[in-house]
């Protein structure tokens, strides 16, 4: 178990809002992270660039290293080859595209220039590396309305050691950055529920229940790179190699996209990152993986249903029975199914009312997935996990692994059930975190009643490893308040909109049924 402390991540908001005032009026809001985001990768490939020369330098100096040499034309060599920077996830950057070098230009007229210019060298070097990688860093200053004094403010706030990747190695300084800019500007950014930053400790969660030590792992909806930069630090935690790990990833957005491979690039990860829309354009089909992870907008109506093929090989039945386009969260469900390997595991994040919803094209599909075994463990989360969104949400974990073959414990006919929404401690007056020993809790309730030597008991109020025959009385529900014994509750924690949105889809299928009925009707009278 990973040593996390119960806060959040960094504790840098006044000087992230400093940058957004030195945006402010320039640049549009939803651009906020944009910009700064663009910049701070820049200063972490030339601290990446800055600290392998001088590794080099040093083992160049040492007697012992086959770098060793007095000769100054060998060390010129070794100090500027390139393959020595790549194998370190470097790059050989020339002195303009340094952050040494903006740093000291911040106050120059023609700032803007000098960075607009190290983004194309940087952009050029990152293709020559990886051609898939073009495109990565475009200019944006230049053509921006910001002034040479508002850049120039840029560089020196974000010049301050509480920025360096070095300096703050344990930190996803690009994910907490990025939580920041889509909540404080969520209205700017135009994101429905479900479309924003997974927040750190839930994403701890999700790794430290899976355990991705090695293998294939897929995200769908990988926005900025978070789940498959936890999977990593999970894997150095445990004592392994990045290089056990194989990282892919899907997303809608292109900007979201960039910053991703930027989030990944910096720590010298293997990827493959696509763009476009998981549901209705899979950009991986024939992808197989060991572990899927993921945080889907959930929720999403008017997702385009009509436009899937009737023979969609990710789809667990017909079309017309296995989806609606009332709701896209079964859609998904589905689409990480399909994306497991034979002994495959899916951990994501899942809006509360897919727990329970009885509308038609999503009970089917739990009903399918109860009835076949696929569901592994449901966790039901706290409030105010999420900066942008009060949706109470929920973890679901399906998994090819249930029937005991790949060394875990046969649990085809059960399901674990865990009540976490007591778990968790104020880290601010609106954002609750998981503490150390909640995530320790949670996972290592999961971990003991999944392994063959695990010695899992019930726990009246927290967890319940409930028979699929008692599931199937309860008509499929999974809220885990109904199996563990939790305290009766005023209501059942889904917003009045999710439930709203439910019944009008409910409502709409008794229409369309009615139709067809005097449709019917009609036709049978005309044949008299």
């Amino acid at each position: 178990m990973t040593k996390n402390n119960n806060k959040p991540d960094i504790n840098f908001e006044q000087d992230l809002w400093k940058a957004a005032n030195e945006l402010r009026g320039a640049v549009a809001e939803n651009q906020y992270k944009d910009y700064v985001l663009s910049l701070l990768f820049l200063k972490y490939m030339s601290e990446k660039y800055e600290k392998r020369k001088t590794e080099i330098e040093g083992l160049i100096e040492e007697p012992e290293s086959e770098y060793y040499t007095t000769n100054t034309e060998e060390k010129d060599f070794w100090i500027a080859d390139e393959d020595e920077y790549k194998k370190a996830g470097a790059l050989v950057l020339p002195e303009e595209c340094t952050w040494d070098y903006l740093q000291s230009n911040a106050e120059q007229d023609d700032i803007k220039i000098k960075v607009d210019s190290a983004f194309s060298i940087l952009d050029e070097k990152l293709a020559e590396y990886k051609p898939t990688l073009k495109g990565l860093l475009p200019p944006l200053f230049v053509k921006s309305q910001l002034t040479a004094t508002q850049t120039g403010g840029m560089i020196n706030l974000f010049s301050h050691k509480k920025f360096s990747l070095i300096e703050n190695p344990e930190s996803d300084i690009f994910g907490r950055i990025y939580e920041y800019y889509i909540g404080k500007f969520a209205m700017a950014e135009g994101s429905g529920a479900g479309q924003f930053f997974t927040p750190g400790s839930i994403v701890r969660l999700l790794v430290e229940m899976l355990e991705p030590y090695h293998g294939r792992i897929f995200d769908p909806a990988c926005g900025s790179g978070g789940m498959f930069v936890q999977s990593y630090k999970f894997v150095e935690a445990h004592g392994g190699d990045k290089g056990d790990i194989s990282l892919y990833g899907q997303e809608r957005y292109e900007g979201t996209l960039r910053l991703a491979k930027m989030n990944l690039l910096i720590r010298n990860l293997s990827f493959e990152l696509k763009l476009g829309d998981s549901l209705l354009d899979d950009k991986f089909p024939e992808l197989k993986a060991d572990f899927v992870i993921a945080n889907p907008p959930f929720n999403v109506s008017a997702w385009h249903a009509e436009k899937l093929p009737d023979d969609d090989p990710r789809l667990l039945g017909p079309k017309d029975e296995f989806t609606t386009n009332g709701n896209a969260n079964y859609m998904w469900m589905q689409t990480f199914w399909s994306h497991l390997n034979e002994n495959g595991t899916a951990g994501y994040v899942m809006a509360n009312g897919a727990m329970t919803t009885n509308s038609k094209g999503e009970k089917i599909v739990r009903q399918y997935m109860v009835d076949n075994g696929y569901i592994d463990c449901i966790v039901r989360l706290p409030d105010k996990l999420f900066m942008t969104v009060a949706i109470p949400t929920t973890l679901f974990f399906l998994s090819k692994n249930r029937d005991g073959n790949d060394g875990k414990r046969a649990r085809m006919d059960e399901i674990l059930f865990i009540d976490a929404s007591k778990l968790g401690e104020m880290a601010t007056r609106r954002l609750r975190v998981f503490s150390e020993e909640n995530i320790a809790k949670i996972s290592d309730t999961y971990h003991q009643w999944r392994n063959t030597d695990g010695n899992y008991e019930d726990i009246p109020g927290f967890c319940k490893a409930a028979k699929l025959e008692e599931v199937k009385l309860n008509d499929y529900k999974l809220t885990p308040g109904i199996y563990v014994g939790s305290e009766a509750e005023e209501d059942d924690g889904i917003p009045f909109e999710e439930k709203m949105g439910e019944l009008k889809e409910q409502l709409k299928e008794h229409f369309e049924k009615s139709n067809e009925l005097q449709e019917r009707i009609m036709s049978n009278l005309n044949d008299m």
